[in-house]
């Protein structure tokens, strides 16, 4: 099981140094990478297509926010409707309680898991363990890292900072009777046999939403391995777990949203299956759940919500595009985060989760290159976002909007006088004008240890001699 806490440990940068020391991860992560690009790139082959269907995806996420309420309301009645048991939790505490109440219901001790975020983000399976309750991934990635007791390092695929060679040694350890073999394929079908059986012995399956459909009351899961479908339709019960944001208004809509989905993902045309669950087995139906769940979760997502700007955080798909073409996380890869959601989505999704205090390292930890807004299928602003929350998590208290959860709790009074003096000096020519001529003169006063700057950079020391001083001399000698 995994070990890693949802909060951010306050060594992220210690983290981040070390990952990018680990010379094997970042080569393999960087190809990666690189490899995820390209196939991207190879699936939009026409700009103004890709740029039109980026409008749509955009538009109809901003619509679906723009009336969350009234879907949620929507969905929660057509699902009823459908015999979908819908469940609403505020906090990672009330999603596990919820679903450990259903499985001492029917006295679960075994729940298959479908590929979810949200389960990672609650912590579902140490809830489940707590309880003596086995919590088994089925996502091959997802088994590994939980085989591995480590977290996911991508949101798309869980094990990508992991060779061949480790994971063969991983199942040759973990795993009674498998000898060491490090072909892909024998890897896989490794998996899948052990897998297989716990598919028909479990209680409880358990899945992610891609999208949830309020019009039809329709849950919508792509994947490309058939463990969800499996999760989905073997056990007796089915438990589906997302955030409150995943809804959508329309059927018509998803079909959109998927073209965008698996190639900004993965690079694929088509993911390999795809699931409408609309309700639990029916009279005369031979297969399908007895009983289907719906848990909502808000844990943040309403803070984000309640602000006009910070709400773009919540048209995010999770295709991971914006990691893929990140500089930052194609360095240090998903581990030195710390959190469920790494990257650029990360950085502006678990302030809200878990407030600045804990995540203002990654509200940092970006070039502010502007890579993850070009990729973003849903055009989410994300670099506007990241220079929003480093500005209130640097607001004044007393002055900082409270219904930030932590705004201003990187306040600091020195920082604060340091910007107000650079403020004072660059709005005005003539202070700016007296500044630079003593910064010109008096340069070699000037500290060489500069906080982090001068880390990994020469210190900051100013010319002996101003522009304006120069070109006088320069217009002489023409």
């Amino acid at each position: 099981m995994s070990t890693v806490s949802r909060t951010v440990a306050p060594d992220f940068s210690e983290r981040s140094r070390q990952a990018i020391g680990d010379e094997a991860q970042r080569t393999g992560i960087r190809g990666a990478m690189d490899f995820l690009q390209s196939k991207r790139k190879a699936q939009f082959p026409d700009p103004q297509e890709l740029s039109d269907l980026r409008d749509l995806g955009a538009a109809i996420r901003r619509y679906a926010l723009a009336n969350l309420p009234e879907l949620l309301q929507q969905l929660e009645a057509r699902l009823t409707a459908n015999g979908v048991q819908v469940h609403w939790a505020e906090t990672p505490e009330q999603a596990n309680a919820l679903m450990l109440e259903i499985a001492a219901r029917h006295q679960a001790r075994l729940m298959v898991k479908g590929k979810s975020m949200v389960s990672e983000e609650v912590e579902l399976n140490h809830a489940m363990q707590a309880a003596g309750i086995e919590a088994l991934e089925t996502d091959m990635g997802e088994y590994i890292v939980q085989l591995a007791g480590e977290k996911p390092s991508h949101i798309i695929m869980p094990a990508i900072h992991k060779t061949k060679q480790q994971i063969a040694t991983l199942f040759t350890e973990k795993l009674p009777g498998v000898s060491y073999n490090d072909n892909v394929d024998v890897l896989i079908q490794i998996g899948r046999e052990v897998l297989r059986k716990k598919f028909a012995a479990a209680d409880i399956g358990l899945s992610g939403v891609n999208f949830a459909v309020a019009e039809t009351g329709t849950l919508y899961l792509v994947e490309n391995e058939g463990n969800g479908r499996m999760c989905t339709t073997v056990p007796r019960v089915h438990v589906a777990i997302t955030g409150i944001e995943k809804v959508v208004a329309k059927l018509e809509h998803v079909a959109l949203l998927n073209s965008l989905l698996p190639r900004s993902a993965t690079g694929q045309a088509v993911e390999t299956y795809q699931n409408f669950i609309n309700g639990p087995r029916k009279p005369g139906e031979l297969d399908g759940p007895e009983e289907v769940h719906l848990i909502l979760l808000d844990n943040g997502r309403t803070q984000a919500y309640a602000d006009p700007q910070l709400r773009a955080t919540l048209q995010c798909i999770r295709c991971g595009a914006c990691m893929n073409h990140c500089p930052v996380y194609a360095r240090i890869g998903g581990h030195a985060y710390g959190t469920t959601y790494p990257g650029p989505i990360g950085a502006i999704l678990s302030p809200h989760l878990l407030g600045f205090g804990a995540a203002y390292p990654l509200v940092t930890a970006s070039t502010l290159c502007g890579a993850c807004a070009d990729v973003c299928p849903v055009r989410i602003p994300i670099p506007d976002l990241l220079i929003r929350l480093r500005n209130e998590a640097q607001a004044n208290p007393q002055a900082a909007r409270k219904a930030l959860r932590d705004s201003g709790a990187k306040h600091h009074l020195l920082l604060t006088l340091v910007w107000r003096i650079w403020a004072l000096l660059y709005g005005r020519p003539r202070f700016y004008r007296w500044f630079s001529w003593c910064a010109s003169r008096f340069g070699a006063l000037a500290p060489r240890h500069q906080g982090a700057w001068t880390h990994t950079r020469a210190p900051l020391i100013p010319a002996p001699r101003r522009l304006r001083d120069l070109l006088p001399q320069q217009n002489r000698l023409d």
